[in-house]
């Protein structure tokens, strides 16, 4: 994992958010960070909004990073859950505010088609929400007093973008980009190929040379060439060991679900499981359609998580650690 920064680097940091009006609520794992965009004549604007779970702290933390103010604007990056599911409670807390998204997923989102938006593949849940204009790629936004451009971002998922903010050399990376890898390919969990498209996302980062990246998920960080690095050598990887990325991929999903849960007995994980679509598209056939089979690939999974030090077991009960 990459080393903590050095005082002089966060300072650094510090000051150049501060001069783009740039807040990040770094939030833990389940939900995505909440980047919160203040000042000039511009509109107060909040990209991403975390877990559903998550909501009512999400409207807190924002409310005080505005120190009480209006906002004016919420941007999702892409519409999984984590990053979208405080949409419908900052809808509440601020009726009259503007939901912009990107456009791939609008139509699922107008008429509330929560497979197509892959809550229920997934096997987790986001509130019904609306928007009133959308991200266009190759288009800028303003955001407090600067204009930040749009870019998509395919491979995570494809239909999601970045925003760069040019004069400062800011990057909202989303799951584009992490300090240590990137999100799940999820296209190829139903059978798309999208390694290529990670790859295209990576080299769009490296042309846009951002000085400072903001992720969806973890610490805001300067060393962008090692975090690229790091992410192309997870991305050949997985090129090289699709079944590597699925596995993964699958302990993702359990972890995330137990972030959620906190504990749950291994009778309710395999039934959650078995009406979890991303998991019976990776199982065979014969696993698929026996029940003792199943239990032994969920506990194979969970043998994994378990040595990673990810959860903990007593017994028939799952516990997050």
């Amino acid at each position: 994992m990459p080393a903590p920064l050095p005082p002089t680097q966060q300072t650094h940091i510090a000051h150049t958010l501060a001069q783009a009006g740039v807040t990040c609520l770094e939030r833990g794992w389940l939900s995505a960070n909440n980047i919160v965009v203040r000042g000039g004549d511009g509109p107060s604007a909040v990209v991403d909004s975390g877990y559903a779970s998550h909501a009512s702290q999400t409207v807190a933390l924002i409310a005080a990073a505005l120190d009480q103010q209006p906002l004016d604007v919420l941007l999702n990056t892409h519409l999984h859950s984590d990053h979208c599911g405080g949409n419908a409670a900052l809808q509440q807390a601020y009726p009259s505010l503007r939901t912009l998204i990107p456009p791939g997923q609008a139509a699922a989102v107008t008429d509330w088609d929560p497979v197509a938006l892959t809550f229920e593949p997934t096997g987790q849940f986001c509130p019904q929400f609306t928007h009133q204009g959308l991200l266009l790629p190759g288009s800028s936004v303003r955001l407090g007093a600067l204009s930040w451009d749009i870019h998509a971002a395919k491979g995570h998922d494809p239909h999601s973008i970045i925003l760069f903010q040019p004069e400062h050399r800011l990057l909202l990376s989303a799951d584009a980009l992490w300090q240590n890898g990137f999100g799940i390919v999820f296209p190829e969990l139903e059978g798309v190929s999208a390694f290529d498209e990670v790859a295209d996302t990576l080299a769009l980062i490296e042309e846009l040379d951002p000085a400072i990246v903001i992720p969806g998920h973890g610490a805001v960080f300067e060393d962008v060439s090692a975090a690229l690095s790091r992410a192309h050598s997870r991305l050949h990887q997985f090129v090289a060991h699709p079944d590597k990325h699925r596995r993964h991929a699958l302990k993702v999903l359990i972890k995330f679900k137990l972030l959620e849960w906190q504990s749950v007995s291994i009778h309710a994980m395999h039934d959650w499981m078995m009406q979890t679509d991303y998991f019976t598209r990776a199982m065979p056939s014969d696993v698929r359609h026996d029940r003792n089979l199943s239990f032994e690939w969920l506990a194979l999974l969970l043998s994994e998580l378990e040595r990673s030090m990810a959860l903990r077991r007593e017994g028939a009960l799952i516990i997050d650690r």
